[in-house]
């Protein structure tokens, strides 16, 4: 059995697509995964599974629909693809700084880096920063000027937004470290 990262794409943000990760939880296990862990409330899940990444891709937007009756984008990954990514975290990136704000934007396939960067273009200089990795792109941000950025207001409303799904710094560390 394989160890995944399953990314679900807006769980329970702004009072949408609701869910209780208790019964998110059971309902992977229903599933067949096993050793499912849930962390925090935004659609965030480990297991295991003997399926490819993109089986259990299928198989979560499948139930998704079944089940809440909503779809949504699902990114699954090898819990070591997520380490390799933030073992190549570039030096700027996920510090101390409590002023800057270190996030991790996850591309779903089959959209590409050159994609994102032709959709959203390049970061305001001395406002963000990105740097890209396999499927991820790291961005930070300076908390107090988030409104002048360039990727700020495009992420989510660009076309291009219902494939990516972004996390925290903190939470991407948090789950490679589950």
């Amino acid at each position: 059995m394989k160890r995944y990262v399953a990314f679900l794409r807006g769980v329970n943000v702004g009072g949408k697509n609701t869910i209780p990760m208790k019964e998110l939880k059971k309902r992977f296990e229903e599933l067949g995964f096993k050793e499912v862990k849930t962390y925090l409330n935004s659609g965030n899940a480990l297991f295991s599974s003997s399926d490819s990444a993109e089986r259990c891709t299928d198989k979560i937007e499948s139930m998704m629909r079944s089940c809440f009756g909503f779809a949504i984008p699902v990114l699954c990954m090898p819990k070591e693809a997520l380490e390799d990514i933030l073992q190549n975290a570039p030096a700027w990136w996920g510090g101390a700084d409590k002023e800057i704000y270190d996030n991790l934007i996850f591309i779903m396939p089959p959209a590409a880096f050159s994609d994102v960067l032709h959709e959203i273009g390049e970061p305001k200089e001395g406002l963000e920063r990105i740097e890209h990795y396999r499927n991820a792109i790291f961005w930070s941000f300076d908390r107090k000027e988030y409104r002048k950025t360039n990727w700020w207001s495009k992420t989510a409303s660009a076309r291009i937004g219902g494939k990516l799904t972004i996390r925290t710094a903190n939470t991407v560390r948090k789950l490679a470290g589950m």
